[in-house]
């Protein structure tokens, strides 16, 4: 049990290490290609390597429809909507931004825990971190958050990040529940292979197939996503789902934003102003609220008043 605890941790700091390099890597690839064939093609790629790893493993592919039908639900949720959501917006929202827009994970998965019939308790502290978080996000959707990257675009970009959080963090909690049987290799696999046929037929029904154009920047970055940001940060996150809990696990949306700034800031020449540096101060100051809250896996609650019970 310690062993595992101790890879979970490291399978966590892998997350949030590597998806914060993803987010240059998307700005770079949407450039050429379309966010629908773009994320096809990572999540294809990746998981069929993904899936060679699996069998040679020696993991089985489950026999149940119903695990089948969860594990295709949970691929879509975080695949086909919640990293699709992302590499759609950064046509437009820069990548550092992207990445503090997901900084809202937190305070969604926070929320589909309280929904859930045995989720997990939220204390006061948790909480009020959590809402800091998200207050600190806000503040980027303004003109003087934004600055120059300030349009109709970026604000509706924020808006599609957002459902895509919610999305990716639903399939998160379900797949910990429902997929726990399935070992981790195998699951992030027919996962990434799942969302990565349905977006990619969404991207030729769309007619972006014409418009798909590789140079070797950014073919080299879709390489980059498949390899590192599918085949060994997304099999660290299902590991890590499976030993943490989820709303600790959330947390790599605060630490990825660190990277990806400072990122966007080196090589694409991203504007910082002084008031995004603000809004990081802030995300971060949930997330320390966050850490040092001590909340056990029990009937979710809010400032310990119940909540009706609803299923997941």
């Amino acid at each position: 049990m310690k062993q595992s605890r101790t890879l979970a941790y490291a399978a966590f700091a892998v997350v949030c290490i590597v998806w914060g390099t993803t987010y240059l890597a998307i700005r770079v690839a949407v450039t050429t290609m379309p966010p629908f064939l773009l994320t096809g093609a990572r999540y294809l790629f990746g998981g069929v390597v993904l899936f060679i790893v699996a069998k040679i493993h020696g993991d089985a592919i489950p026999r149940s429809r119903r695990v089948l039908a969860e594990v295709a639900l949970c691929g879509v949720l975080m695949v086909a909507i919640g990293n699709l959501s992302v590499v759609w917006a950064e046509q437009w929202v820069p990548s550092g931004f992207a990445a503090l827009f997901v900084g809202t994970a937190p305070f969604w998965v926070a929320l589909i825990e309280l929904m859930r019939r045995s989720g997990e308790h939220v204390e006061l502290r948790r909480g009020i971190g959590m809402l800091i978080g998200f207050i600190g996000v806000a503040l980027l959707v303004t003109p003087h958050g934004a600055g120059k990257a300030f349009d109709a675009h970026f604000v509706i970009g924020a808006l599609v990040i957002q459902g895509g959080c919610i999305a990716w963090q639903y399939g998160t909690v379900r797949g910990k529940y429902a997929l726990a049987g399935i070992p981790p290799l195998m699951s992030s696999a027919l996962q990434m292979l799942s969302g990565g046929v349905v977006v990619s037929l969404a991207g030729l029904l769309l007619g972006e197939l014409p418009h798909f154009h590789a140079t070797p920047k950014t073919l080299g970055a879709l390489a980059y996503l498949a390899i590192f940001g599918s085949v060994l940060a997304y099999t660290s996150y299902v590991y890590a789902a499976r030993h943490l809990r989820t709303t600790t696990l959330s947390l790599y949306a605060y630490v990825n934003p660190l990277v990806a700034v400072i990122l966007g800031w080196f090589f694409l020449r991203e504007q910082l102003t002084w008031v995004s540096i603000t809004a990081m101060v802030i995300i971060l100051t949930g997330v320390a609220l966050v850490q040092s809250s001590r909340g056990g896996p029990k009937r979710a609650t809010l400032m310990n008043v119940p909540l009706p019970k609803k299923a997941a």
